[in-house]
């Protein structure tokens, strides 16, 4: 055992008075090490119920011969940061995460790990570490909040955000804005829709390195306290048999996650983390793969917010599982890689059941033949950028508009709030890629606001930036490169025509090559006033077309 270095022989006598200390007994030290790498904290309503994850976990690894060692892990609720500089302390953190994971686990030395994270970047950023250490290891996610109810129909925090934009238009008033406040979000877990905690989640799932049920049993369900358990009880096998994480996370089960992602309609943000991971895992993914396995993945899931759909409704028509049975159907998965609980993917699936065909459609009844996230590309966006293809109304995948330009996301809410957005715009949004921003913030603010106000099927918004999970409507992000690196992004002038075209995946500034090199002769970036972790930040990350990892 990889604990032996800190429990074995008589010069590890200082070593095993400590571990005493902490009141562990011979037959505690004696047995495997099992970090327990939990989020818990009080500030996120998706970690609040970990406490109880925790002591599950822990409870199931007792049950098959394991000691439990609970350590944590810093995290940032997006929809608290979102809008403001907070919003800066998101992405970054993924970093952080990932590097306190491998200081915990190799200091001191252990033998697997059972990683208990919720909320957007926690799940990458603990991946990202495990990879990196490549020990025994298997996510257990705290879980998806239950949706709410306004006026009898669910809703969720994307809800509450595109409220605002009703209110500030005037189709609802106070009283009814503060129904949404009151009642979107009615539970502890990561909110309710398909947004990018609950995809990362369901990656974990597609990927092998989680048990069925992981993306989609409710945090509130006592379901959730077995699943808990279960984990914990798996990751003794995965450690007795020496099954590291690295074994799982192949190349084979990347391309499943990508196609799984088309299938279900994820965030736009498995798209910057499925490529850091795998980078962890010395697995190299082109994202220029991304339309390919789009153009042969039908869209089978439309929840929130592209659709009136969620994740409780997911999990009670079959879970994942469910819509990886219908997408093996088309031959688009490799089926013969293993998993955490010891069986093939093909295995897995044989107990699979798509339980409501409205909720999980089949193949041959898409929402889409292609799949729900498209890579743009084109001279606006040299090394691509990413849309929720699935979440974009029919009359948007083209368009052509002029463009409203904006150096921040508080520059954009102003003019979106002051109603200087009109039909046909095409508001652009620079300076917020990790370099720029630098952190590359969320902007679910704008996107929800334009949505709110009804413009979501007539203006579209692009930014080097990110968008939510929770965006719909023509939002494309992750224009690379970004302005701050010289991309063409940063020489976009307002009245600019910008021609999108997601059918064939291409992004256009229509000006012509001699405007452009005059601009470019009297280009001057705005000046930032960036100090501590984020100046160091910037100085690290890499494009968000390459995951935004830091540089090796």
């Amino acid at each position: 055992m990889n604990s032996d270095v800190i429990k074995k022989g008589p010069e590890r006598v200082p070593n095993r008075s400590l571990l005493k200390a902490l009141g562990l007994t011979n037959e505690e030290i004696d047995r495997p090490f099992i970090g327990v790498v939990t989020a818990k904290s009080e500030i996120v309503p998706g970690h609040m119920y970990l406490d109880k994850i925790s002591d599950a976990v822990k409870s199931g690894i007792r049950i098959a011969g394991g000691t439990p060692i609970e350590i944590p892990a810093i995290g940032v609720c997006d929809g608290i940061a979102m809008g403001h500089t907070g919003m800066k302390y998101s992405l970054v953190t993924r970093e952080l995460i990932a590097d306190s994971l491998e200081c915990m686990a190799l200091a001191h030395a252990l033998d697997g790990l059972v990683l208990i994270p919720n909320c957007d970047k926690i799940v990458p950023g603990m991946l990202m570490g495990a990879a990196r250490v490549n020990l025994p290891t298997i996510v257990c996610s705290g879980g998806p909040m239950l949706a709410g109810r306004v006026n009898g129909e669910k809703t969720s925090l994307s809800s509450t955000f595109e409220a605002v934009g009703k209110y500030l238009s005037g189709k609802i008033n106070e009283e009814e804005l503060a129904q949404y406040e009151d009642h979107s979000c009615p539970s502890c877990g990561s909110c309710s829709g398909m947004y990018t905690a609950n995809s990362m989640n369901c990656m974990c799932e597609v990927l092998g390195i989680a048990l069925h049920g992981n993306g989609t049993i409710p945090c509130a369900y006592s379901d959730r306290l077995r699943f808990a358990k279960e984990s914990g009880m798996a990751i003794m096998d995965l450690v007795k048999k020496d099954v590291k994480i690295r074994d799982i996370l192949t190349e084979k089960a990347f391309i499943n996650a990508l196609t799984m992602d088309m299938a279900l309609g994820c965030s736009t943000n498995t798209m910057l983390h499925l490529p850091a991971i795998a980078h962890e895992a010395g697995v190299h993914i082109d994202l220029d793969i991304a339309n390919e396995i789009s153009s042969h993945t039908p869209n089978l899931c439309h929840l929130a917010p592209a659709g009136h759909t969620y994740m409780e409704d997911l999990n009670e028509a079959g879970g994942v599982k469910a819509v990886m049975k219908e997408i093996s159907k088309i031959g688009a998965l490799n089926l013969d890689l293993p998993t955490v609980n010891g069986h093939t993917i093909k295995e897995n699936l044989a107990t699979a059941v798509n339980k409501n065909p409205e909720i999980i459609r089949t193949a041959l009844n898409p929402y889409s033949k292609t799949g729900g996230i498209a890579v743009l590309k084109g001279n606006l966006a040299l090394n691509g950028c990413v849309v929720k293809r699935g979440a974009v109304a029919p009359e948007m995948l083209k368009h052509t508009g002029p463009a409203k330009v904006y150096n921040s996301e508080e520059e954009a809410i102003a003019a979106i709030d002051g109603g200087k957005i009109e039909k046909g715009d095409v508001v652009v949004i620079r300076y917020e890629g990790p370099k720029g921003g630098p952190g590359m913030r969320e902007m679910l603010a704008p996107t929800s606001r334009i949505a709110g106000m009804g413009l979501d099927k007539d203006c579209a918004l692009i930014t080097d930036g990110r968008f939510s999970g929770a965006t719909r409507g023509a939002s494309i992000g992750h224009v690379s490169p970004e302005a701050a690196e010289g991309g063409l992004i940063g020489l976009v002038e307002n009245g600019d025509l910008i021609e999108i075209n997601m059918i064939d995946c291409t992004l256009k500034l229509l000006v012509d090559d001699k405007t452009l090199e005059e601009r470019k002769k009297n280009f001057k970036m705005p000046e930032r006033n960036v100090t501590g972790y984020l100046k160091r930040y910037a100085k690290l990350v890499t494009s968000a077309s390459t995951g935004a990892i830091f540089k090796d």
